[in-house]
């Protein structure tokens, strides 16, 4: 067993995909993608004949393997496509045969893998850049701390041309997996100071300019509230990329959450569950991850990121409930949870956006569990005073199929933040468990004169069980994709 587990280390893979039509008359039938025919051909048939005989056709993300059919591929991989006509669907909100392609390749992809297969050339199904991303995604283990790791699998783009949009897939894919990375990590590996390394290393191969922004002489006293309860020092992350032709075009600019251990502070969390608030700074890895994808891809277009980060702690020094803190802006607010810090953070980062009198602002943050109980994992919760925004996010959202849904931003909210007893405004609503999303959306914009900005809530997007079949369970990345999709589409307007 030994020796035949070192040889299948060795072993190269092939992943071949079919669909299935279903139409009327034509039930079980198998219809290769023209990769898979060629191959098919190659073999004189013999994969066609194995499927036949193996049973009934595969459904969508099932698969099968066999073995010895080609002198150069030890074993292939067989995965159902599903409906071979599908598209854009209306109802969903994404494109479905994108969607599909992602599922397939990341389920051939993962059962080569468990054999140890090192690797795997993959079929693009006509979409490269969708069969890319399923192979990154769904590769993808974080198992750096671990002494027994999955073997690692390299992937390449099998009987197509297509290379540049194979290799424009692979980048959005790390992309995301970057961000997944920095949200799956451990607390005390990726403090406050190791996220700006981090990301600082990331983007060093594109030459772009990284700041570290000294936060008391831009008397955010908001964020300074959140972070004077921790030991480990806060640090106000700043990243530019120009990449337009034009040097004055006006910056598209994000904003990241960068909370990087979220106790509640003072309003402490219950213990059940509190591991994953290492991954509170997912609207900070987001945004960083999306403006290393765009660096990467070369796009034409002007971004700045802006991430807040910091431990939220219980101390000596922590900030207690029905505290009054100054924020940039010079606008007072009432602290009575300690464990709405986000809030906090952001209002500092929202108000220095500004000063760069960017086309638009986007803030993303793992905000509030009220989001989680609205939409689930479905889609990012999206708040915003731009018509033109929502539409750039939810055309991104389609193609990425990290779906996006819109929230409202009623002034209802906002009379409930304003009404404050010691402060121009409270860090939570007057009814504090009724739209508990909507109101921390309303406590933004109150930091907002932008025409264009949203707030992207990513609470419920945050980790992954079984419901994104691409991902492994485990933090998401989510809505990296979409961010980078939105900064290409927001470029054209």
């Amino acid at each position: 067993v030994a020796n035949q587990t070192l040889q299948n280390k060795s072993l190269k893979g092939k992943e071949i995909y079919f669909s299935t039509k279903k139409h009327e008359g034509d039930e079980g039938a198998l219809h290769l993608t023209e990769s898979a025919a060629r191959f098919d051909q190659s073999v004189c048939g013999k994969l066609s004949e194995l499927l036949h005989i193996a049973g009934p056709g595969l459904k969508k993300g099932k698969n099968r393997i066999f073995y010895g059919i080609h002198q150069d591929f030890p074993c292939v991989a067989v995965v159902g496509l599903g409906k071979s006509d599908s598209g854009v669907c209306g109802a969903e909100n994404w494109d479905a045969g994108k969607e599909n392609i992602r599922h397939a390749v990341s389920v051939g992809c993962r059962s080569l893998q468990e054999l140890e297969v090192s690797h795997v050339e993959v079929d693009g199904c006509g979409d490269p850049q969708s069969a890319a991303e399923g192979a990154v995604l769904g590769l993808f283990n974080y198992d750096q701390l671990k002494s027994k790791k999955k073997i690692k699998v390299t992937t390449q783009l099998h009987g197509s041309s297509d290379v540049d949009c194979w290799k424009k897939g692979v980048v959005y894919g790390e992309g995301q997996n970057l961000a997944r990375f920095l949200m799956e990590a451990p607390a005390n590996h990726i403090t406050p100071t190791a996220f700006a390394s981090t990301i600082e290393e990331k983007l060093a191969p594109h030459a772009e300019r990284v700041t570290i922004t000294w936060i008391e002489e831009q008397q955010m006293g908001a964020f300074l509230s959140v972070a004077k309860g921790s030991e480990e020092p806060p640090v106000f992350l700043e990243l530019h990329y120009n990449g337009s032709p034009d040097s004055k075009q006006p910056p598209l600019l994000l904003v990241g959450k960068g909370i990087t251990f979220d106790s509640g502070g003072i309003s402490l969390k219950p213990s059940v569950s509190m591991d994953a608030m290492r991954a509170d700074m997912g609207g900070a890895a987001t945004v960083c991850a999306s403006i290393v994808t765009a660096a990467a891809l070369n796009l034409p277009v002007n971004i700045i990121g802006l991430a807040p980060l910091c431990e939220n702690m219980p101390s000596g020094k922590a900030t207690k409930p029905g505290d009054v803190v100054r924020a940039k802006n010079g606008k007072t607010i009432q602290v009575d949870n300690t464990d709405a810090e986000g809030r906090l953070i952001l209002a500092d980062a929202l108000c220095y956006a500004h000063a760069f009198h960017p086309k638009a602002i986007v803030n993303v943050a793992t905000l509030t569990g009220a989001m989680d109980v609205a939409l689930g994992s479905a889609a990012t919760g999206v708040f915003t005073n731009s018509d033109w925004l929502w539409e750039q996010l939810h055309k991104a959202s389609v193609v990425t199929g990290d779906r996006v849904w819109r929230m409202p931003l009623f002034q209802h909210y906002s009379k409930q933040v304003t009404d404050s007893q010691l402060a121009d405004l409270n860090n939570i609503g007057k009814y504090s468990r009724s739209g508990g999303a909507c109101t921390a959306a309303a406590f933004l914009r109150e930091f907002v004169t932008a025409p264009h900005w949203a707030h992207l809530d990513i609470a419920g997007v945050m980790s992954n069980k079984d419901e994104i079949p691409y991902l492994r369970k485990g933090m998401s990345g989510r809505p990296t994709r979409t961010l980078v999709d939105e900064l290409r589409f927001s470029r054209h307007v």
